[in-house]
C-alpha cells in the first residue's frame, strides 16, 4: 500500500500488519487494491501493444504490482586529497581539532581538469557495468545535486556523457544533503506508476565551491564526490524499497543556508532624478553559512524519528535492518543517531574519514564501497537517510540487490 510518506511491499516480512483499505489513491502516485489485482490507468505506450491499436485501446488498466530494486552501484572521486594537517596551513586548526569533534582526516577536492558532470558519468558507468546493462536501455536519469555546472542543470550531460542513443529523459533534484533519499523515491515512483524499467539515480556535489576557505568553522567538513546506483523494475514479489519518509522544513533555513546575493550595477537614473532598479543586478551564490550546534540537534532528533517511521510503514523493527547507512555529515551526528535506534556500532556503515561531507554523494559512495568491498551483500535490508540544507531530511529502507 502506497501513501504519502511510504509504501508497503507485499514481499516484505512483516512485524505486524494493519488492515488496510479495499481502495486507495494517495499523493505519492500510487494504488493499491486488495483481495483484486492492483492496477492504475496510464496513457503512455504499453509494452506488447499492437502498433496500430487506437489511443482509447492503448488506455489500458496496467499492474501495479511490479516493484523496483537496486542491482548496481558506482562511485568516483577526484585526485586531489586535502588531509587535517594540509588545511591546518591555511586556517587555524590541527589534525586532533578536526578528527575529534567531526570525524574526518581527508577530503576529495575538484581541481585541475576535474568536473562535477565528469565524476557523475564515471560513477553511472560503473553502476551500469556492475547491472550488466547497456546505456541505450537507460529510460532515465536522475542527477541529485544542488551544484550543477550548469544553472539549467547537469543531467542531460550526464546522459550524454554516457552516450545513451535513445535520448532518455534526464532531470535534477536539488535537496541537498537528502537528495540522493528523494531520487530513490522518485525512481520508485517512475517505475511503479509510470513504466520505467531503469532508472539512474546519482548523487553528486561540489562544495568545495562554495566554501569559505578561511571559516575553519565550514572548511574543514566538506569534499567532493559521485556516487550512482541503477534501479530496475521487478516483479512485486522481488520489490526492494519497502518504505520511506520524507520532510522539510522552511523554517530551518536560517540554519544552514548559502544564500543567493547581488553584486552592485551601476545605476540609472530615470527622468526624475530617481533610481531605477532595472537592469537587474547580476547574481551570484555565498559561501555556505551554518549554525553547527542547531544542525546538530535537528539530525538527532528528525532523522530517528524519520527511520522509525519508515521501518513502521514497512512493518519492520531496527533488529530486521542489516545495516544503517546515514549521510555521511559528522561521526558525532552518526554516534548519535545509531545509539538512538539502539543500533551497534559495527552495523553502522561509515567512511567519512576519508571523504567528509559530500552532501547527496555520501551515500550512494559509502554503498558503493560497501557493497565491492563484500560487506553489503545481496538481500541485505538497509536503512538509509539523508539530512541537510533546507531544512529537508528523509529516509528509506531498502534491500540491496
Amino acid at each position: 500500500m502506497a501513501n504519502a510518506s511510504g509504501f508497503f511491499s507485499p514481499s516484505v516480512p512483516s512485524i505486524r500488519r494493519r488492515t488496510q483499505p479495499s481502495v486507495g489513491f494517495y499523493r505519492s502516485g500510487f494504488c493499491s487494491y486488495e483481495a483484486i489485482n492492483r492496477r492504475v490507468f496510464c496513457s503512455s505506450a504499453i509494452e506488447g501493444a499492437d502498433a496500430g491499436a487506437s489511443p482509447s485501446e492503448i488506455r489500458v488498466q496496467r499492474l501495479v504490482g511490479r516493484g523496483c530494486k537496486l542491482i548496481g552501484c558506482g562511485s568516483a572521486v577526484p585526485n586531489l586529497q586535502i588531509s587535517n594537517d594540509d588545511l591546518a596551513k591555511i586556517v587555524e586548526t590541527s589534525d586532533e581539532w578536526i578528527s575529534v569533534r567531526t570525524g574526518i582526516r581527508n577530503r576529495r577536492v575538484l581541481s585541475g581538469k576535474d568536473s562535477l558532470t565528469g565524476l557523475a558519468v564515471e560513477a553511472a558507468k560503473k553502476a551500469l557495468e556492475m547491472a550488466k546493462v547497456d546505456p541505450d536501455d537507460v529510460d532515465l536519469v536522475l542527477m541529485c545535486t544542488s551544484t550543477p555546472e550548469d544553472l539549467f542543470g547537469s543531467a542531460p550531460q550526464i546522459q550524454k556523457g554516457l552516450g545513451c542513443k535513445r535520448n532518455p529523459l534526464a532531470y535534477d533534484i536539488t535537496a541537498a544533503c537528502s537528495g540522493f533519499v528523494l531520487g530513490l523515491v522518485s525512481a520508485a515512483c517512475h517505475i511503479r506508476g509510470g513504466g520505467f524499467n531503469n532508472v539512474l539515480v546519482i548523487g553528486a556535489d561540489a562544495l568545495s565551491r562554495f566554501v569559505d576557505w578561511t571559516d575553519r568553522g565550514t572548511c574543514i567538513l566538506f569534499g567532493d564526490a559521485a556516487g550512482a546506483v541503477l534501479v530496475q523494475s521487478c516483479d512485486g514479489e522481488e520489490d526492494g524499497l519497502f518504505g520511506f519518509d520524507l520532510h522539510s522544513d522552511g523554517d530551518g533555513q536560517r540554519h544552514l543556508n548559502a544564500p543567493n546575493k547581488s553584486t552592485e550595477s551601476e545605476k540609472n537614473l530615470d527622468s526624475n532624478g530617481s533610481v531605477l532598479d532595472f537592469p537587474p543586478r547580476q547574481s551570484s551564490f555565498s559561501c555556505i553559512k551554518m549554525n553547527g550546534n542547531e544542525v546538530f540537534r535537528f539530525a538527532v532528533r528528525s532523522v530517528p524519528q524519520s527511520i522509525e517511521c519508515a521501518l513502521e510503514k514497512a512493518g519492520l523493527t531496527g533488529s530486521n535492518i542489516d545495516w544503517l547507512l546515514l549521510h555521511q555529515a559528522n561521526q558525532r551526528i552518526l554516534d548519535a543517531v545509531a545509539t538512538r535506534l539502539e543500533v551497534p556500532p559495527e552495523r553502522v556503515l561509515s567512511n567519512l574519514a576519508n571523504y567528509g561531507n559530500t552532501s547527496a554523494a555520501s551515500i550512494p559512495l559509502a554503498l558503493d564501497e560497501a557493497v565491492r568491498s563484500g560487506k553489503v551483500k545481496p538481500g541485505h535490508t538497509i536503512a538509509a537517510a539523508g539530512f541537510g540544507a533546507g531544512l529537508t531530511w528523509g529516509s528509506a529502507v531498502l534491500r540491496w540487490g
